[in-house]
């Protein structure tokens, strides 16, 4: 198991890399089975994902539906843009903060690395604005506990 990094490009890129001790196929569906996704996909402790669609096909809905336990959420939707089992996925996200933000577009490649995996995911929002925003949201923060749950759940 590796740290996440999480690096900026330019003003409307952040790049986020981590390396799995498990091989890309079983990386790649626990970004694509909606049973798997409820169990890594979390953010801090005490979240859950009571909602979880991921209909993973070019043109397909993806809905995520967060929650604190405490009556606070959020959710995000989205649609898959091209699917290369097990090797690369591109799919557009908003979240709903109440508000949309602007649509990121996220290509996600799972990359052979010796026994495991390297993930190297690449967003892209519009402008830097949104990309200070989204990187002052604590999402880093939420996506390494997530990260750290699915190493355990696929190192099983």
């Amino acid at each position: 198991m590796t740290a996440m990094t999480l690096t900026t490009e330019g003003d409307t890129h952040v790049l986020v890399t981590r390396r799995f001790a498990a091989p890309p196929e079983a990386v790649y569906r626990a970004h694509v089975e909606p049973e798997l996704i409820k169990q890594w996909m979390l953010g801090p402790e005490g979240w859950t994902m009571p909602v979880c669609i991921n209909d993973a096909r070019p043109g397909g809905e993806i809905r995520y539906e967060w929650s604190d336990g405490a009556g606070g959420g959020f959710h995000l939707t989205g649609e898959f843009i091209e699917l290369q089992p097990f090797s690369r996925i591109v799919h557009v996200e908003r979240m709903y903060l109440p508000d949309p933000t602007p649509d990121n577009h996220v290509e996600t490649v799972f990359t052979p690395d010796g026994s495991g995996t390297l993930m190297t995911m690449r967003m892209t929002v519009p402008d830097a604005e949104t990309r200070a925003a989204m990187l002052a949201s604590g999402m880093e923060h939420g996506m390494e506990a997530g990260y750290q749950r699915l190493e355990t759940m696929i190192g099983r």
